[in-house]
C-alpha cells in the first residue's frame, strides 16, 4: 500500500510539473493569438467597407490551405474528441498554425465566428503531444484535458471555469478527477502568462441589489426559459445547417463561395460591421448602456450559424456571449428589470444551454461578474441548462452521447 501511495504521489507531482510547462507554453501562444485578433478586429472595424466584400476570397484561401496542407486538421474539435474518447494516437501539430491563421483571416474579412475553438485546439495539441511521451496509459487524456483547460483559460483568463469546462465537454458530464489538479494548475499558469503578456480579461461587476417579489420571480423564470430555448435553438440550428449545406453543396469551394457572398452582402447591408467578428462590440453595448436593438441577438445568431457552416474558422463561444448579453438586455428592457443583471444572466445561460455544460458556466459567472452574482444567476442558468435537451455546439459530444 505504501508503494502504491508513493507511485500515485510521484505521478501527481509529474503531472503538476508538466501542467506548469503546458500552461506557460499555451499562455504564450494564446497571448500572441489573442492580441493579434484584437489588432485585426480594430483594423477591420476601421476598414469594414473595403474588407467585408472580399470575405469569399478569404474563405477560398482557407479551404485551399486545409485541403492541400491540413490533412486531418479540417476535423478541428473532432480530433480533440477522438483523442480524448476514442484513443486517437495523433493530433497533427500543423493544426496550430492552420487554425490560428485561418481564424485571423476569417475575422479580418468579417466572418461572425469566435475564438475559443482555436484556444482549446491549441491547448489540446500541446497537452496531447506531451502526454504521448509518457508511458502511463492515462497520461494522454489527463494532459489533453490540461491543455484544453489551459487554452481556454489563457484566452479568457477564467481558470476555474476553464478547468470544469474542459472536463465537462470532453468527458460528457463525468468528472475525470485525476485531471482536476493538473488542469487547474495549467489554467492558472496560462491565465497568468497571457495576462503578463498584455492580454486583457473581460470582467464586469454587476449590481446584485435586486428586489425579489413573486412578479419578479415570474419574469425571471420566463427569461430563463427564453435563454434555454435560444441556446438549444443555436446548437440545433448549427448542427442542421452544417449537415444541410454539406449535403446540398458537396464541393467546399462552391459552399464557401455561395455562403460567403450571402454573409458579406448581409453584413454590408445590415448595420455595417455590427454583426461581424467576435461580437465583443455587442457585449460592450449591453453592459455599458449602449443602444441594443431587439433583433441584435437573432441577427448575430444567424450570421454565426452561416459563417461556421460555410467553413470559416474560429469558434462559437464569444458569439454566444454576444447573443446572450444582447438578448438579456432586450428582455430586461421589455420586462423592466436591471439591464446589466439580465445581460449577465444571458451571457452565461445561453453559453450553458448551447454547450450542454453546467459547472464551467457557473464559474464563468463568478470569475467575470463576481462571486456574489452566482446566487442570482445560478437559478436562471439552471433552468436554461435543463431545457437544452442535450443539444450541444460540439457535434462530436452529441454523437458520443447517442452511442
Amino acid at each position: 500500500m505504501n508503494f502504491f501511495k508513493v507511485g500515485i504521489s510521484r505521478s501527481a507531482i509529474l503531472y503538476v510539473f508538466l501542467a506548469v510547462i503546458i500552461g506557460g507554453l499555451i499562455g504564450i501562444v494564446d497571448a500572441i493569438f489573442g492580441r493579434g485578433l484584437i489588432y485585426i478586429t480594430e483594423f477591420r472595424d476601421s476598414h469594414a467597407l473595403y474588407l467585408i466584400p472580399f470575405l469569399t476570397l478569404a474563405g477560398l484561401l482557407i479551404v485551399y490551405i486545409y485541403k492541400n496542407f491540413g490533412k486531418d486538421s479540417q476535423k478541428g474539435m473532432g480530433l480533440i474528441f477522438e483523442a480524448g474518447n476514442h484513443g486517437r494516437e495523433d493530433i497533427p501539430k500543423r493544426l496550430v498554425p492552420l487554425i490560428v491563421f485561418s481564424t485571423w483571416l476569417s475575422h479580418l474579412f468579417g466572418a461572425s465566428v469566435g475564438r475559443e475553438g482555436v484556444a482549446v485546439q491549441i491547448g489540446g495539441v500541446i497537452g496531447h503531444a506531451i502526454g504521448k511521451k509518457l508511458s502511463a496509459k492515462e497520461a494522454k487524456k489527463i494532459l489533453l484535458i490540461t491543455g484544453m483547460a489551459a487554452g481556454f483559460a489563457g484566452l479568457f483568463q477564467t481558470p476555474i471555469a476553464a478547468t470544469f469546462f474542459a472536463i465537462e465537454i470532453l468527458m460528457l458530464g463525468k468528472i475525470e478527477y485525476r485531471a482536476l489538479i493538473p488542469a487547474l494548475v495549467g489554467s492558472y499558469v496560462a491565465s497568468w502568462t497571457s495576462s503578463s503578456l498584455g492580454l486583457e480579461k473581460f470582467s464586469f461587476a454587476i449590481n446584485t441589489n435586486i428586489h425579489i417579489d413573486p412578479l419578479v420571480l415570474l419574469k425571471l423564470a420566463v427569461i430563463a426559459v427564453c435563454f434555454g430555448l435560444v441556446g438549444r435553438f443555436f446548437a440545433e440550428s448549427l448542427a442542421f445547417m452544417k449537415a444541410t449545406v454539406a449535403k446540398r453543396i458537396v464541393n467546399p469551394y462552391y459552399r464557401i463561395i455561395l455562403m460567403g457572398i450571402v454573409i458579406s452582402i448581409g453584413l454590408l447591408v445590415i448595420h455595417l460591421d455590427r454583426y461581424a467578428g467576435l461580437g465583443t462590440n455587442l457585449i460592450s453595448l449591453s453592459f455599458n448602456g449602449g443602444h441594443i436593438n431587439g433583433y441584435d441577438w437573432i441577427l448575430k445568431l444567424i450570421f454565426t450559424v452561416l459563417s461556421i457552416s460555410a467553413g470559416f474558422q474560429g469558434g462559437e463561444v464569444t458569439p454566444l456571449f454576444a447573443i446572450g448579453s444582447t438578448l438579456g438586455a432586450a428582455l430586461a428592457m421589455l420586462f423592466g428589470l436591471p439591464v446589466e443583471f439580465v445581460a449577465a444572466a444571458g451571457y452565461v445561460s445561453i453559453f450553458s444551454a448551447a454547450t450542454n455544460s453546467y459547472f464551467g458556466p457557473i464559474f464563468i459567472a463568478a470569475e467575470v461578474f463576481g462571486f456574489g452574482s452566482v446566487q442570482y444567476i445560478l437559478p436562471i442558468m439552471t433552468i436554461a441548462y435543463v431545457l437544452n435537451g442535450n443539444s450541444s455546439i460540439y457535434a462530436q459530444e452529441v454523437l458520443n452521447l447517442e452511442v
